[in-house]
């Protein structure tokens, strides 16, 4: 590929807020020659890596905007921890289905049994999913 052309594409991506593409054009080029992709494999190639950057940067920017007092996962949740609890409840509501019915999720017992790393990994969850969340503790 000519440096003009490269630079035209550079030029318009950035006009077009497609930072990404701007900033990997080469190394898209090169995956492509590589793989000899056609011209719409070419194109859905830029557009799935553009797409993937743009998600992720909407959820780390969800992530700081949610205030979550840390980020867990519930890959992170040691259920052994707390044997009375049934993990096939806490993976239901990690379907955030209760989130598609638009209703509340409420995490009830003792402290120091892992409700706040629930609830927040659910809330990570839902963000990654898209979705705005807001978070409360009535622990504070």
């Amino acid at each position: 590929m000519s440096e003009l052309v490269s630079t035209r594409i550079r030029n318009t991506a950035a006009k077009l807020g497609l930072p990404h593409l701007a900033e990997a054009l080469t190394q898209y080029a090169q995956r492509a020659d590589e793989a000899k992709m056609g011209y719409l494999d070419f194109i859905d190639l830029v557009l799935s890596e553009e797409l993937a950057v743009r998600d992720d940067r909407r959820f780390r920017q969800g992530l700081r905007l949610s205030r979550l007092p840390h980020h867990k996962t519930l890959e992170d949740y040691d259920f052994s921890f707390q044997p009375e609890l049934d993990p096939r409840k806490v993976k239901d509501l990690a379907t955030l289905s209760f989130v598609e019915a638009k209703a509340n999720a409420a995490l009830l017992g003792p402290p120091g049994v892992g409700k706040t790393h629930i609830a927040v990994a659910l809330a990570v969850a839902a963000c990654r999913a898209g979705y705005s969340i807001y978070f409360t503790s009535l622990d504070d």
